[in-house]
């Protein structure tokens, strides 16, 4: 027991110190293949955060459509649920892909940060359209 507590404690603390390494790295700058992983996944996180932002927002428009429409016709909400599972299921598979170009090289994570951040970033602005499309 001790030791999962140990190992659940260093596991926590190599995040926080990774996480912490990114905010003080210059990454327009990044000189070693570390500070170029820690600025790809941080600015995976950042787009990671503006996706479940504008998620939330078409969700809201998704639910607005369905409030209008007769029972049988409803779905909207359904539906995007069903595309953003997919859409997820699809962004991981190929951005592990994508990593395949350095396999188990110290620049796989890098790239796979990189692919999450670009595929996340368009998703963010299709559900943006999709949400303008909807009035919202």
């Amino acid at each position: 027991m001790r030791l999962k507590i140990g190992l659940m404690g260093g596991l926590l603390m190599l995040l926080a110190v990774g996480a912490a390494h990114a905010e003080d790295v210059d990454c327009e700058n990044a000189q070693t293949q570390a500070d170029m992983t820690s600025c790809a996944q941080a600015r995976y996180d950042k787009a990671d955060k503006s996706l479940n932002a504008q998620y939330k927002l078409t969700r809201t428009a998704m639910v607005a459509i369905d409030k209008d429409l007769d029972g049988d016709m409803k779905g909207a909400e359904q539906a995007l649920l069903k595309a953003q599972r997919a859409w997820i299921a699809y962004r991981d598979a190929q951005c592990d892909n994508y990593g395949f170009q350095a396999r188990g090289g110290t620049m796989e994570r890098m790239l796979v940060a990189g692919c999450l951040a670009d595929l996340t970033d368009l998703r963010t602005k299709e559900l943006k359209e999709l949400a303008d499309g909807m009035g919202q």
